[in-house]
């Protein structure tokens, strides 16, 4: 006896796969990348993720990150990829400045802070470079800035400051003393802020000195 084919559940197949990609498709027009933890919240599927990425639809730009076919990456695409990859995680030092536009600084990675305690995230082949800041120091100073219609977690300018001067034997330190002059020259900030975070950050004994001989 032939195998009887159930229409009904085929055409409601059919219409949930379109109406999940329709869904997709809404979510990218919102943000240029979506994380694969982002589209099983909004429900989903990993059959309809392959599906689409098969027939073109969508394009995985890193592992579990997804976007549009025809995103063209802004100039700081790499922050926003980071965020996703990283969400506790909050862009400092090297990367802060390039945001900021201080010092000449252009890393090749993305550096970004994240809690001394906290799990280390799996951040696979992405080019970022994690430093764990713990108490104040991750704490304060965090603002939002919007990339692309998305916000990320970045240090302000004198937190990224005074975080310079205590990881300058780790980036440099005439790159910290670069970025110093240019914030003060050109009143990017305080001298009352940039001694608020260099004490949090334990480096006011050491940029005080400094900052006396560029006022």
């Amino acid at each position: 006896m032939p195998r009887t084919v159930d229409i009904s559940v085929y055409v409601n197949t059919i219409r949930g796969m379109g109406i999940q990609t329709e869904k997709v498709l809404k979510l990218l027009k919102k943000t240029p990348i979506l994380s694969s933890s982002e589209l099983s919240k909004a429900g989903i599927d990993r059959k309809t993720i392959h599906r689409m990425m098969n027939a073109g639809d969508i394009l995985r730009v890193s592992r579990g990150l997804y976007s549009s076919n025809d995103y063209i990456p802004g100039p700081y695409y790499s922050f926003l990829e980071a965020q996703k990859i990283v969400s506790n995680g909050v862009i400092c030092l090297l990367s802060a400045l390039t945001f900021y536009e201080i010092g000449t600084q252009n890393p090749s990675l993305v550096w970004m802070a994240v809690p001394r305690r906290a799990r280390a995230p799996q951040i696979n082949q992405n080019p970022i470079q994690l430093v764990r800041f713990s108490g104040k120091a991750y704490d304060e100073g965090i603002i939002k800035q919007e990339i692309e219609s998305e916000l990320i977690n970045i240090y302000n300018i004198p937190k990224t400051i005074a975080d310079c001067f205590k990881y300058r034997n780790k980036i440099g330190l005439e790159v910290a003393l670069e970025a110093l002059k240019d914030v003060i020259h050109n009143k990017r900030t305080t001298i009352d802020e940039l001694l608020y975070f260099a004490d949090i950050c334990r480096v006011k004994n050491i940029i005080t000195p400094y900052i006396e001989s560029f006022i």
